[in-house]
């Protein structure tokens, strides 16, 4: 397998990690469960199912101050391809009220997706080779799909890369930059990312 995800006859997918790999997966995706925040408290057993279905849409209204959380929730409206003679304070507006109503499911079932990974990686024990072989499929492969996004999304934005530049920050960086790791990180989760992504395009 070499470090990448491979299909299963079976269905689903399969990748060989040994101990190291394993080590710096599960680290990421603690410290990706930290920067998103606990979850959201579970209701009382006798609350009002209607008033608990409009407290859970209550969410935030202002995009996140953290440049990674703000990748991982950026706005709705007024991006990029926004047209220039758009109503800047309407967009604005529209946006906030889509943050109140999703933001709170969304940080849900983004810690759901990085818990899968943390989970699914203290299941395993390497053999005598040192690797363990992780299978994955269902609603996992797209939990470990949702988590790998995520990470990238994240790294990009403590290293400040976008699309545009990515290739020029990625590739010419010397040994000694302290950037390095992050760097060889980000390209290898890049790497497990396509890989599952051409196991779920082969079985649609």
């Amino acid at each position: 397998m070499g470090g990448v995800f491979e299909p299963l006859k079976a269905g689903g997918a399969a990748i060989a990690l040994d101990e190291i790999e394993i080590s710096i997966l599960r680290s990421l995706a603690v410290q990706l469960l930290e920067l998103i925040g606990p979850g959201e408290p579970e209701p009382e057993p006798d609350a009002d199912p209607l008033a608990a279905l409009f407290a859970a849409s209550d969410g935030p209204t202002e995009p996140p101050s953290d440049p990674a959380l703000a990748r991982l929730f950026p706005d709705a409206y007024g991006g990029p391809e926004t047209p220039a003679n758009a109503d800047t304070e309407e967009l604005r507006a529209h946006s906030a009220e889509f943050r109140r109503f999703t933001e709170n499911d969304l940080r849900t079932r983004k810690r759901e997706d990085a818990l899968a990974v943390v989970r699914s990686l203290d299941g395993l024990s390497p053999a005598g080779d040192g690797a363990a072989v992780l299978e994955v499929d269902g609603e996992l492969r797209l939990r470990w799909l949702g988590a790998l996004n995520d990470l990238r999304l994240t790294i990009a934005a403590r290293l400040d890369i976008t699309e545009d530049d990515e290739s020029a920050v990625l590739f010419r960086l010397p040994d000694d930059d302290p950037r390095k790791p992050m760097v060889m990180a980000y390209l290898w989760l890049g790497g497990l990312q396509e890989t599952l992504i051409e196991t779920l395009a082969g079985t649609l």
